[in-house]
């Protein structure tokens, strides 16, 4: 190899890699995965809410994610966040906001706050948010991140999950990100008139992903899809 040769090549891999590494650059990459993955994961499987797709096409998901897996963060699967806990794969944190019918304004109870991402799309869809997560160290990570990204109407505490948010009932709309063996009746009780409650059930490998609507002081269950998401238990760990 000559060394002229030599010189050009090491230019451009140190401009690839400066380009690379630049906040700007960096920031185009993010938003163009963010794009692709609305259009191939979302779009493609039947995701046809404008304000879903628009919340899941604006949100930074990387930032929801720890930092070795930001390169990751847009792919079609779940992430490890921590404590034995995981980000939801996108496809599936559309589907429930979907189903959940939000609208601004709304209050929007979230059951397992994991990273906060499932709570900045609702929040960035108008909704009022009050999100609910056992372990401390990642409700009190996800309520950082919320603050810096500005969703100031995402309040989060920490609690057991099961026993909802009873002071700040009744709710529009209820979310689960964790599995409980059967429905807790407090969510049930928490549910305003007309409003839905998304929940996965079952044990540890055999999970539906239910929708209950209360009309008329009525509960209305419908099975959705099979999902498979980490247990609810309590703040012993004993699970639900």
């Amino acid at each position: 190899m000559s060394s002229i040769y030599r010189i050009i090549t090491a230019f451009l891999l140190f401009f690839i890699f400066m380009i690379g590494d630049h906040p700007s650059a960096k920031a185009d990459e993010y938003d163009a995965q963010r794009s692709a993955m609305v259009a191939e994961q979302l779009m493609r499987r039947g995701i046809t809410n404008a304000q879903v797709l628009r919340a899941m096409g604006t949100v930074p998901r990387h930032r929801f994610v720890p930092k070795r897996f930001e390169a990751l963060a847009y792919g079609d699967h779940p992430l490890p966040i921590g404590y034995d806990q995981t980000i939801s794969q996108p496809y599936i944190v559309a589907l429930m906001t979907d189903l959940l019918d939000i609208r601004p304004g709304r209050r929007v109870l979230e059951i397992g706050t994991g990273s906060g991402y499932q709570a900045a799309i609702l929040a960035e869809m108008g909704a009022e948010v009050y999100s609910i997560e056992i372990i401390p160290e990642l409700g009190q990570g996800a309520q950082k991140i919320l603050a810096s990204l500005g969703y100031q109407k995402a309040k989060v505490k920490i609690g057991d999950g099961y026993l909802g948010w009873p002071e700040a009932a009744p709710f529009d709309a209820i979310i689960v990100t964790c599995s409980p063996h059967k429905i807790p009746e407090p969510l049930k009780n928490q549910l305003a008139e007309g409003g839905r409650l998304v929940i996965p059930v079952g044990d540890r490998f055999t999970q539906n992903l239910v929708r209950l609507t209360k009309k008329e002081g009525r509960i209305i269950e419908e099975k959705v899809v099979d999902v498979l998401f980490v247990p609810m238990v309590d703040e012993k760990g004993k699970k639900y």
